[in-house]
């Protein structure tokens, strides 16, 4: 856009990675580039520019309303998955005042985070499908539960577990619930702490006698006879 166009200077501009591509910059930049071309791009730099210092200013505006829940804040961004802007969408969404849902699970009826129940004659109808909430949570909570599926935390082996058999869309539907349930408890009480229970906490909680009967089921199942025999 300053008028360079020799396409061995401007290759040599590449910082980091792409220095090891300098032969194939050079040839990238061999081409027609007019003043006018120059005009357009500049235009939409400018307005890339624009965008980011309207970006900003709003940023501005959000850290000076979120001020006064800072300590709410924190301590949802030590959930996993839940980072500071993340922590910002969910306050705005649902306030930090939780004496307007009892327990967890009307907070997360409400957010619909809850599958719901039909019942006809005394049967159950329908898929449990959860219904529809408000968008923005439901997003935010959608985002946060990915990123937690991908840590190697107490959150993200349930999201592993549940993926294997239910499906990934359930899996993060049912880590969003984990999530919700996980912030209703901090912010209904102020001292509260989050303490992750780990990726073993599923294989550990339960007891080596407990494991043993679920193996054996499962061989059961298989169409095995099973006898234990301690080791010696």
């Amino acid at each position: 856009i300053a008028g360079e166009r020799d396409p061995k200077t401007l290759a040599q501009l590449a910082r980091t990675r792409m220095r090891t591509k300098l032969p194939q910059l050079q040839e990238a930049f061999v081409g027609r580039f007019s003043e006018h071309h120059a005009f357009l791009l500049a235009r939409m730099l400018a307005q890339i520019d624009a965008i980011n210092a309207d970006i900003t200013t709003v940023e501005q505006r959000i850290a000076e309303l979120v001020a006064p829940f800072a300590a709410a804040v924190t301590r949802l961004d030590e959930i996993p998955g839940v980072a500071t802007t993340a922590a910002h969408a969910i306050l705005a969404e649902i306030g930090v005042d939780m004496t307007r849902f009892p327990t967890p699970g009307h907070l997360a009826s409400w957010v619909k985070f809850a599958p719901g129940v039909k019942q006809s004659a005394g049967k159950n109808k329908g898929n449990g499908a959860t219904g529809h909430g408000n968008p923005y949570l439901a997003r935010t909570l959608g985002e946060a539960a990915v990123g937690a599926s991908k840590t190697s935390t107490f959150l993200g082996e349930r999201y592993r577990r549940i993926a294997r058999r239910r499906g990934k869309k359930k899996a993060v539907v049912a880590i969003g619930r984990s999530i919700l349930t996980i912030i209703w408890h901090l912010l209904n009480d102020e001292q509260a702490r989050f303490i992750d229970l780990g990726p073993d906490h599923h294989d550990t909680r339960t007891g080596t006698q407990h494991a043993i009967r679920n193996h054996i089921r499962s061989l059961n199942a298989l169409g095995y006879q099973v006898t234990l025999q301690p080791a010696t």
